[in-house]
């Protein structure tokens, strides 16, 4: 349950962050031109508000809602998500959006991608400054890597190293490596010593989003690097930080993979657990829970293995941080079409699958390169020419240009409710498939 408290607060506060920098896209914008915003909301407040506050002589108020869904910013004389049909009933008003030239009116709608855009970018740019980027190259994993078995399917083997994806080389296990591996038609390995090359097939994606098994992990020796808590059974079984558990019930586990596999077939059964301390083998009898765990953290690839660390200077960071969001971005337009496969379809997930991004503990730089990343897919998804998004009223704003007269009022009305209706309908469904997998795990 603390796991779960935990990424909840991380996604809450992310998801804070990232509405009230969109919203005030759209307010400052607003301002700037000249046109009135009536409110200024973190969550929606339908019925009641948590809080609100209206300064002296503002004609904004700002307030935090009870429903966790964004957020808003009413602009006056603007059809949105508040449906204010009274308003718009009224002779249009001087400070009114709908009284402003197509240019500042289309400014005003982009200006909120634009600053989660810029946003993620500035995240990217300072965790490089801080951080630096730290990665564990593919040729250092000495013992290989351990293949789902979607992989295995098709050809690679535990313990293969990758070398080449489609003739390109490939330096570090992230998702562009991934990407490169779907895109590709050959992958050549390093096997036992020698290269091998395996032919991905051209429904590969489709494979793996239907299999939800990943891709592979870094093959490592079952290390201890730290006991979960003192009421466990490593602990009273007397295991200590450094320990390498080679052997359950007299199976040789050299893997972490292959310990977590054995341990989950003798689920609250006792156990002769065989490791090594200061050299000498050791063994020890204890019970896994009903999960097959004993309360062990394994130590990271990273510590295990020799890492590659890119420092960069504040201004050096800028460039670097750019190139990063950029690629970022345009990755995930790339995986998007996917999304209209039967396969993408039952793979969407809800505010549980988001939630699921963050660490199980604070982790600063986990946590702004998850920020950054939800920062893009809120930036790219907003700019969609949906109705209710800020891409549908762009896309009508564009019409209005080009046909030289705006839609009327009542048809971005039907069209506000129709975008509504659609994107709530979205909403369940990806958090009913989490709701889904969930009680399939369980």
């Amino acid at each position: 349950m603390e796991i779960y408290l935990i990424k909840a607060l991380q996604f809450i506060l992310s998801l804070s962050i990232l509405v009230i920098v969109h919203e005030f896209g759209h307010f400052i914008f607003a301002r700037w031109f000249k046109v009135r915003v009536e409110k200024f909301y973190l969550f929606f407040d339908p019925w009641f508000s948590l809080f609100k506050f209206k300064p002296k002589n503002s004609e904004t108020e700002y307030g935090i809602g009870w429903l966790p869904l964004g957020g808003y910013c009413k602009i006056s004389g603007m059809i949105d998500e508040t449906m204010d049909k009274e308003q718009m009933a009224q002779p249009p008003q001087p400070y009114e959006f709908r009284s402003k030239p197509a240019g500042p009116r289309l400014l005003i709608m982009i200006a909120g991608v634009l600053f989660n855009f810029l946003l993620a970018l500035f995240i990217y740019s300072m965790i490089l400054f801080a951080w630096g980027d730290t990665y564990l190259p593919l040729k250092n994993m000495k013992m290989g890597m351990d293949y789902s078995d979607t992989f295995k399917e098709i050809g690679f083997r535990d313990g293969d190293i990758l070398l080449e994806a489609g003739g390109t080389a490939l330096e570090r296990l992230n998702g562009d490596a991934l990407r490169a591996v779907m895109n590709a038609r050959t992958v050549t390995v390093l096997r036992d010593g020698s290269p091998a090359a395996v032919s991905v097939p051209d429904d590969m994606m489709q494979r793996v989003m239907r299999d939800r098994q990943g891709f592979a992990s870094p093959r490592i020796p079952m290390t201890v690097s730290r006991l979960s808590g003192d009421d466990t059974p490593a602990a009273r079984a007397g295991l200590q930080s450094g320990d390498r558990i080679v052997a359950v019930d007299g199976n040789a586990t050299p893997t972490f993979y292959d310990f977590v596999q054995t341990l989950r077939r003798h689920k609250e059964q006792e156990v002769a657990l065989s490791y090594i301390r200061d050299g000498r083998e050791l063994s020890v009898r204890l019970t896994p829970d009903s999960l097959g765990i004993i309360g062990v953290y394994p130590t990271t690839p990273e510590a295990l293995y020799e890492t590659v660390t890119l420092t960069y200077g504040f201004l050096a960071s800028f460039p670097a941080g750019i190139r990063m969001g950029v690629n970022t971005l345009k990755g995930y337009v790339g995986d998007m079409k996917y999304v209209f496969t039967k396969e993408g379809a039952t793979s969407l997930g809800g505010f549980g699958t988001i939630g699921n991004l963050f660490p199980a503990g604070w982790d600063g730089r986990a946590f702004w390169m998850t920020t950054a990343f939800l920062s893009i897919i809120l930036a790219f998804m907003n700019i969609l020419p949906i109705p209710a998004l800020d891409g549908g009223h762009v896309l009508f704003l564009l019409y209005e240009v080009i046909a030289r007269r705006k839609p009327s009022d009542k048809f971005l009305e039907y069209a506000q409710i129709a975008g509504m209706i659609l994107l709530f309908s979205l909403l369940i469904y990806a958090n009913g498939n989490d709701l889904f997998r969930w009680f399939r795990g369980n």
